[in-house]
């Protein structure tokens, strides 16, 4: 197992394996994440620009890593999406129906070919 030390977190997951030369640039590492190369704390991870912070173990290519913080680095704060409360019910939506608004039709748009069905074109 290798161990990564964190200058500043978080960094995302494309990042870390173009910084830590698994893959030559950036689109390569995309690459690698989205076909589905890397395993992100036991579970396949499929989000580029996933948030690694200290604490976090991937796997690439049969190679085990863990995150870390380098010394005197301060901790980040994770941003976990909030879950709804039980009992809540989501906003409703405005329900009201409108009428379609009728496109509007410029005098080129009017004329069509009949044999082709194209617009002219006008040079002037």
């Amino acid at each position: 197992m290798y161990e990564i030390e964190l200058e500043e977190e978080p960094i995302e997951l494309c990042n870390l394996l173009k910084l830590i030369g698994l893959a030559d640039t950036g689109g390569q590492a995309k690459l690698f994440i989205s076909e589905g190369y890397v395993h992100l704390n036991g579970e396949l991870c499929t989000q580029k620009r996933k948030k690694i912070y200290a604490g976090d173990q991937f796997s690439f290519n049969g190679d085990e890593f863990i995150v870390s913080r380098a010394e005197g680095v301060e901790p980040a704060i994770r941003n976990e999406p909030t879950p709804l409360a039980p009992n809540t019910n989501p906003p409703l939506m405005n329900t009201k129906k409108t009428q379609p608004k009728q496109p509007t039709t410029s005098r080129a748009q009017k004329q069509v070919d009949k044999k082709t069905g194209r617009k002219p074109i006008s040079f002037g």
